[in-house]
């Protein structure tokens, strides 16, 4: 019986193949030329009106979301904004030694993020917000999993601006890499006076540029414009970077492994080993590091009174003498009420 399926999907295989066969040149994609390109992207870095006037309303966007904590407006200020023309301008400028189309980049990318940062300043101190959201803390604490996602957009990214046949991928290439936001959050976190906020979100955007430089420069050079000659100073500038970057993404990266594993471990250990909260509705659990010090951050669902303070600080001594770690444990218990209402 498999062999018969067996044989039979590959007859059915080899009919499809058969039935596409034939010379489809016409359908063969080269890369953009040369002339093109450099065209394309001089026009792509050019701080013009029409640049600063879509970052602008980008970073307004990007604001709003932030503060509102609304993901789908973040995403549809990553759309809009057009930073990633003047960083790819960058890469190919690298590649090719381009001093004119490096210059003119990176003009645009600087006093775009200086006006993205100032309107996000703006904004924020009009409006008087000072809680931070989930959102925008999502945005100050970059791991190497973020430089990983630069790497990949900067190489669709150049990619897609050396292909015509792709180039429909760039807004998707914009939504993956976020540029806006943390410029966004930077300005906020200025609003705020809150130093960790804007240094974290500043790490981010660092990230996501030196990350698109890099690959996108080595895609440029894999499809063959310019030469490894030209580009071996800006390459050795970027891979600098990358090296000095990547102490602090290696250090919030182990941090974040190390508390994702004590969260697994003190989720295992309250559900499986404690009577306390084994059958309970845990609504959230969160784990933070102060140095060798834990603080677990417990949010249960239960009726009032039914959890005293003594069971909580039982719970504490087994956690902390099973993790082997200095432990403090919150707990914060959401009444439930319960009505019954039996048929007459």
């Amino acid at each position: 019986m498999i062999h018969r399926i067996i044989y039979w999907v590959r007859l059915q295989v080899h009919e499809l193949r058969k039935g596409n066969s034939g010379d489809w040149a016409w359908m063969n994609t080269k890369p953009t030329p040369l002339a093109s390109m450099s065209r394309n992207l001089w026009r792509a870095a050019d701080p013009s009106f029409t640049y600063y006037f879509l970052l602008m309303l980008s970073v307004v966007i990007a604001t709003f979301g932030l503060l509102s904590n609304s993901a789908a407006t973040i995403i549809g200020a990553m759309i809009v904004a057009p930073l990633m023309g003047p960083i790819i301008g960058i890469a190919f400028s690298i590649v090719l030694n381009n001093r004119r189309l490096l210059r003119r980049s990176l003009l645009g990318i600087l006093t775009g993020c200086l006006m993205s940062v100032a309107v996000a300043f703006l904004i924020t101190w009009l409006i008087g917000i000072e809680t931070a959201t989930t959102e925008m803390l999502a945005r100050t604490s970059p791991t190497l999993l973020d430089l990983g996602v630069a790497l990949a957009a900067g190489a669709a990214g150049s990619y897609a601006k050396s292909r015509r046949d792709v180039a429909d991928a760039l807004p998707g290439v914009a939504i993956a890499v976020a540029l806006v936001p943390p410029l966004a959050v930077v300005g906020i976190g200025m609003g705020m006076r809150s130093a960790d906020i804007t240094q974290g979100s500043l790490l981010l955007f660092a990230t996501n540029l030196v990350g698109i430089v890099f690959s996108g420069a080595l895609v440029f050079l894999f499809q063959r414009y310019g030469s490894v000659a030209k580009a071996q100073r800006g390459l050795a500038i970027a891979v600098t970077a990358l090296v000095a970057l990547g102490i602090p993404l290696g250090l919030s990266f182990q941090d974040l492994v190390i508390r994702e594993r004590t969260r697994s471990a003190v989720n295992r250990l309250i559900r499986q080993q404690t009577l306390t909260f084994g059958d309970r509705d845990i609504r959230s659990l969160t784990v933070q590091r102060r140095g060798r010090d834990l603080i677990v951050n417990l949010e249960v669902a239960a009726l009032a009174g039914s959890i005293s303070a003594e069971q909580v600080e039982l719970v504490q001594a087994f956690l902390q003498d099973n993790l082997d770690r200095p432990l403090s444990l919150n707990v914060t218990v959401v009444p439930v009420e319960l009505f019954n209402a039996p048929a007459p």
